[in-house]
C-alpha cells in the first residue's frame, strides 16, 4: 500500500546535522505513526514520502522552509530578570511561556543571562537548518473514521 493522503504511515528515522552528527534515532523504540496529508510531521519528511511504500528506506535532505522554518531573529528578545522571579530566576537552558505579538503563548529557550536582561530564543532549536533524515517506512495502513475525525493518530494510552 503507496503512502498517500489519509493514511496512517508509521516510520523510524535517524537525523543528522549538516556535518553528519546523528541528532535523534528513533530506532529502539516503537516506530512513529501519524496521518499522512494532516501536516502533522514537518512538510519536507510528509514530501519526501509520499508515493513509497512500507520496506523502503529514504535518504532525504529537508530545507529550512520545510522542516521547522528560517531562522526569525525577531524571535529574539530580552526580558527584564523579575520575569524570571516567579520560575526561580533565570538560567541558561531553562524554558519558559511568552505571548506573542498575536497573543498565542510559545515557548522560548533562556540564551543569555547578564545585568542587562535575560536573552530568550522561541525560534524552534532546529529552525535554520537543512536537516538530513534515514527513513524507514515501518507500515502504511487505512486510517479508521475515528482518526479521519480527528486529523491525527493519537498516542497509544491515551
Amino acid at each position: 500500500m503507496k503512502v498517500e493522503a489519509n493514511r496512517v504511515v508509521s516510520f523510524h528515522y535517524r537525523l543528522f546535522d549538516e556535518d553528519g552528527e546523528l541528532i535523534d534515532d528513533t530506532h529502539g523504540g516503537e516506530p512513529l505513526p501519524y496521518l499522512h496529508g494532516k501536516a502533522n510531521i514537518i512538510a519536507g519528511l510528509e514530501q519526501a514520502m509520499d508515493g513509497h511504500e512500507a520496506g523502503e528506506t529514504l535518504r532525504v535532505k529537508v530545507p529550512p522552509q520545510l522542516g521547522y522554518g528560517l531562522y526569525d531573529d525577531d524571535k529574539v528578545r530580552t526580558l527584564e530578570p523579575s520575569f524570571f522571579e516567579p520560575l526561580g530566576g533565570a538560567e541558561i537552558g531553562k524554558y519558559c511561556q511568552l505571548e506573542d505579538d498575536q497573543g498565542k503563548l510559545e515557548l522560548a529557550q533562556v540564551v543569555e543571562v547578564s545585568d542587562e536582561g535575560v536573552t530568550v530564543d522561541s525560534n524552534h532549536p532546529y529552525a535554520g537548518r537543512s536537516l538530513n533524515f534515514e527513513i524507514e517506512i515501518v507500515e502504511v495502513r487505512e486510517a479508521s473514521s475515528d482518526e479521519l475525525a480527528r486529523g491525527r493518530i493519537e498516542p497509544a494510552g491515551v
